[in-house]
């Protein structure tokens, strides 16, 4: 009984980070840590026993008994910890979780909306890869009903966040461009990757910018890079951005 009774199995409390396999090693090991660590802080999960060089052999060796060369990776912390409101618990406990995974198959021609589901940038969650991604997965259930692939999502000022499962930038006048932070879109590592080795900037605009740009690019540890080939109802080309050499749509 009381093991259903734990912070994660009844709030969601936890925080996870899914990471790219290349060549059977971990792709920006370093980013993906700093944000477990950012995001263990954010939330109240305690790391204290789990140190980077146990979590990252831990992730290693599950990378060499499941043979995975190329694929992906999610590390997940859960707060394991009594409920304080139903058991008046007060032990700190934190589980690690690894799984891997072949690459995810990436359909094409790779379809894109826009949400009805806001982001609060407010939200004490904003910009966390929480275990409660429920409201994520809404959204991509939503989008997919509707004969997409991804969606992406609004604040509650009218702002462009990012997709569902992605970070988002876009092309305009050749120049590229993404949502800063502050509008409530998650910190991505690959995001933070293609920001170091790109000529971007980063803005908060309305989301009918989309409607005027050259091309939309999403971004993530699971996907790499996908130019996107249809935005609503409008058809966008390949354009060849150097964005799209940085790493392979599959990984």
């Amino acid at each position: 009984m009381e093991a259903s009774m734990t912070n994660h199995f009844l709030y969601g409390k936890g925080i996870f980070t899914t990471i790219a396999i290349r060549d059977g090693e971990p792709f920006l090991w370093e980013k993906h840590w700093r944000r477990l660590t950012d995001n263990a802080a954010k939330v109240g999960i305690d790391l204290a026993e789990h140190a980077e060089v146990k979590t990252r052999d831990a992730l290693e060796k599950s990378i060499a008994t499941n043979n995975l060369t190329c694929g992906r990776a999610r590390i997940t912390f859960y707060d394991e910890s009594l409920s304080e409101i139903w058991l008046g618990g007060d032990e700190h406990k934190t589980t690690l979780s690894i799984i891997v995974a072949e690459h995810r198959i990436i359909p094409q021609p790779f379809k894109l909306t826009v949400s009805p589901y806001i982001v609060n940038s407010r939200s004490p969650l904003a910009g966390v890869k929480s275990c409660n991604y429920l409201e994520n997965i809404l959204a991509l259930d939503e989008a997919t009903a509707r004969g997409f692939h991804e969606a992406v999502r609004v604040n509650e000022h009218g702002h462009v966040t990012s997709g569902c499962m992605a970070n988002v930038f876009w092309l305009k006048d050749e120049k590229l461009y993404t949502p800063i932070l502050a509008t409530g879109c998650l910190a991505g590592t690959t995001r933070e990757f293609v920001l170091e080795n790109c000529d971007c900037e980063e803005v908060e605009v309305a989301i009918n910018e989309l409607d005027s740009v050259d091309a939309i690019f999403l971004t993530s540890a699971g996907i790499g890079v996908i130019n996107v080939a249809q935005f609503d109802k409008k058809h966008l080309s390949d354009v060849g951005h150097p964005i799209t050499t940085l790493l392979p749509t599959q990984i």
